[in-house]
């Protein structure tokens, strides 16, 4: 008989075991394919306005529970406490939002010759979603919701390292109601539950959030059976200053645009791009604000930044700040148990630099300067990301020129923000394919039916 595969969960800040997880395999896998394909044939034919309020149901009880899902979350991925807040709220809302969806899947009649031509948002069957470690309950929330919400059944495959808010998520979902089989939270390993996702015919859909490598071998194993994928993947966004900005504020910010979540963010701004008539006040600015960023127990509320995932995470991090790097100046850490890294700022860089131009996924944050809007855009575009970034300027007509510019998917002027929940979210080039968030998002999870009735005798 083969022995179980064991995995333990570990605290990033403590290095203490959380608990101890029975992954499954390729059998259990295809188990949870089949219920899930027994339980879409009833789903799917739950009359929407059952189906949105067993969704309002399952909203409020992630909103009861809000506390205790913030809990998990810091104590399993490091998030501090006032994020991990911020997170079991936007999973409540995004389920909220989505519980209107049901009702308002309108199709459309269309003007034909001889008869009636009539469309259909049907569900595509069996979705199965694969969640990274950095932000795994709300990004788990964003494509089960909307999937439910269209008559889908879900099986989630969260990341090993952090699987225990979206565990709870579906625990959640059952005391709301939600039938069994609809919503499964399986615990795996990824080329074994993931790729299994890819080759099961059953699942119709595969969505993935994580590396661009990874991101391109799931796309290319679907492509075996036309399955459709929604890829949100890689970043390396820019954070782009005008010297007419206002220079204290953009300093002021750009620590927490890069260092929150301790850099474990696709959407993290970690090239800065500084006018070069702006470039010096700028830096003088950024040092206390860097040094200022409070790095410790994600528990305690005065935290801003915790650890890293693993020991694994913090030494590819590290790799990317040689003792020859240009360290311009860096804020503290804690010492003793913890995966720790201090936040740091690299300048200046040459733009072939691999801390420049690869997503660290941590802490590190290279500052270039610029001569004029065209070399800012050059710059800016000078990857293979294209997912967020930033613009700070007092010129709307700039702002909309390099917003209109910028090769991304989610701008942000004179702010930082990537993500509302009623807004369309995804990248361009190899930052990812479709999008989530945002009306735009059942589009994702539906195929269009047509039927024509004729009229004539």
């Amino acid at each position: 008989m083969t022995e179980p595969d064991l995995y333990e969960v570990v605290n990033p800040a403590t290095e203490e075991v959380i608990t101890t997880l029975e992954l499954a395999g390729t059998a259990e896998t295809d188990a949870a394919v089949a219920r899930a394909r027994a339980a879409f044939d009833t789903w799917r034919h739950v009359a929407p306005a059952d189906r949105a309020r067993l969704l309002r149901a399952f909203a409020a009880a992630v909103d009861a529970d809000r506390d205790h899902l913030a809990a998990l979350e810091v104590a399993n991925a490091g998030h501090t406490i006032g994020n991990a807040r911020w997170e079991a709220g936007n999973a409540r809302d995004v389920i909220e939002y989505y519980a209107a969806a049901p009702e308002r899947l309108f199709g459309r009649q269309i003007p034909v010759a001889g008869g009636i031509d009539v469309t259909f948002q049907e569900p595509i069957g069996i979705v199965g979603v694969i969640v990274p470690w950095n932000f795994p309950m709300p990004i788990a929330a964003w494509a089960l919701a909307p999937a439910l919400a269209a008559g889908n059944t879900v099986i989630v495959k969260p990341a090993e390292l952090t699987p225990l808010t979206a565990l709870r998520l579906a625990e959640l979902a059952l005391e709301a109601g939600i039938p069994e089989g609809v919503l499964q939270v399986l615990p795996g390993r990824g080329p074994v539950v993931g790729r299994r996702f890819v080759t099961h015919p059953d699942v119709r859909k595969v969505v993935f959030t994580g590396s661009t490598r990874v991101g391109k071998e799931i796309m290319a194993g679907c492509a075996d059976q036309v399955k459709p994928v929604t890829l949100e993947l890689g970043g390396k966004s820019a954070n782009i200053v005008f010297a007419d900005a206002d220079l204290a504020k953009a300093a002021a910010t750009a620590p927490y645009a890069v260092f929150d979540n301790a850099g474990q963010d696709c959407c993290a701004r970690s090239r800065i791009l500084v006018e070069a008539g702006a470039f010096d006040d700028f830096m003088a600015l950024l040092e206390p604000a860097v040094r200022g960023v409070r790095v410790g127990d994600p528990a305690d509320e005065k935290t801003e930044m915790g650890p890293l995932i693993s020991a694994a995470h913090r030494a590819r991090v590290a790799s990317y700040v040689p003792d020859t790097a240009a360290v311009a100046f860096r804020g503290s850490a804690p010492d003793g148990p913890g995966f720790w890294y201090p936040p740091t700022v690299l300048a200046p860089v040459r733009h072939d630099d691999p801390a420049f131009t690869e997503e660290i996924f941590g802490p590190v944050v290279t500052v270039v300067p610029f001569r004029d809007e065209q070399d800012a855009l050059r710059i800016a575009n000078a990857t293979e990301y294209g997912l967020s970034g930033s613009i700070w300027t007092r010129d709307l007509g700039r702002a909309l020129r390099v917003s209109r510019g910028v090769e991304a998917g989610n701008l942000s002027v004179n702010s930082h923000s990537s993500v509302r929940y009623t807004t369309p979210f995804g990248g361009f080039k190899q930052s990812g394919l479709g999008r989530e968030l945002g009306p735009d998002a059942l589009d994702a999870f539906t195929q269009t039916k047509n039927v024509f009735i004729s009229t004539e005798e």
